[in-house]
């Protein structure tokens, strides 16, 4: 009896690559002593941060594009080149072929123009690098399938305090994430069904992507969850000492007040 064929459907976690640079960056940081627990210091280091709140970010957008339904083909960490790229979500439906780039910016102010997007007044990539990754995925599909495909390049920003648009990018669309899934499907269809059905079938091809599959994640994303568990724990008990240091404070000046009032009607009293 002959072995069956490996599948060659295209398939790999969210933030696949952002989760490994993460866990390796936090391997050299030293496990925190129970005194450190005790204040809820958090397990992250000054280079690992950066990364899990970037695969917080795509894990978190990967949720909102899983849920599109049944007509949408999602695929997310997908390599692009041989440099080991990848792009953080590609998204297939009625509308047209969408590239989405990630960015986590926690409580971060934002501007957008039409060719700059500036993070608390710092200048940034972005616009760049999503036309960039549109450009290769157009020029890829193009080239897979036989057809002209037109692919729309998206920022989805998660975590940011205020974002002001001097001007909409031409061509770019940049949204917040729980704006995504909405402005997708109020898009009108715009492919004609035999284009969207080869289009779809080469994007879920692993052979599409990369040669060979890519080595299974699943231990590096428990490895992940487990982290992101100790975090949230640190960020709890310290939100538990900042209420108990607010409650003794109040404590404290209503013991003063209260021994103040008793002193002016003392005073009162005696005078």
């Amino acid at each position: 009896m002959s072995e069956p064929e490996p599948s060659t459907e295209f398939a790999r976690v969210p933030a696949a690559s952002v989760i490994t640079a993460c866990l390796s960056a936090q391997a050299s940081v030293a496990p925190r002593s129970a005194l450190a627990k005790l204040f809820g210091r958090s397990p992250l280091s000054a280079d690992s941060r950066p990364w899990y709140l970037g695969a917080l970010g795509e894990r978190r957008v990967a949720k909102r594009l899983d849920a599109l339904g049944d007509e949408w083909t999602v695929l997310h960490s997908v390599p692009i080149g041989e440099r080991g790229s990848d792009i953080d979500h590609v998204a297939l439906g009625p509308p047209g072929l969408f590239t989405v780039n990630t960015k986590f910016h926690e409580d971060a102010t934002m501007w957008v123009g039409n060719r700059r997007l500036l993070v608390n007044g710092q200048p940034t990539d972005h616009l760049r690098n999503a036309r960039f990754e549109a450009q290769r995925v157009t020029r890829l599909m193009t080239t897979v399938t036989g057809i002209p495909v037109t692919v729309t390049p998206i920022l989805a920003i998660v975590g940011a305090r205020d974002i002001t648009f001097k001007e909409h990018p031409a061509d770019v669309i940049v949204l917040r994430e729980g704006e995504l899934a909405r402005w997708l499907k109020r898009r009108q269809a715009a492919l004609a069904p035999t284009d969207r059905e080869r289009l779809a079938t080469a994007v879920a091809r692993q052979e599409t992507w990369m040669p060979k599959p890519a080595a299974s994640t699943t231990h590096q994303v428990a490895a992940f969850e487990s982290l992101q568990r100790d975090v949230e724990q640190a960020h709890r008990v310290r939100r538990l000492w900042s209420a108990g240091a607010l409650i003794t404070g109040i404590g404290i000046a209503a013991a003063v007040a209260g021994n103040a009032y008793s002193g002016l009607i003392s005073a009162l009293i005696g005078g």
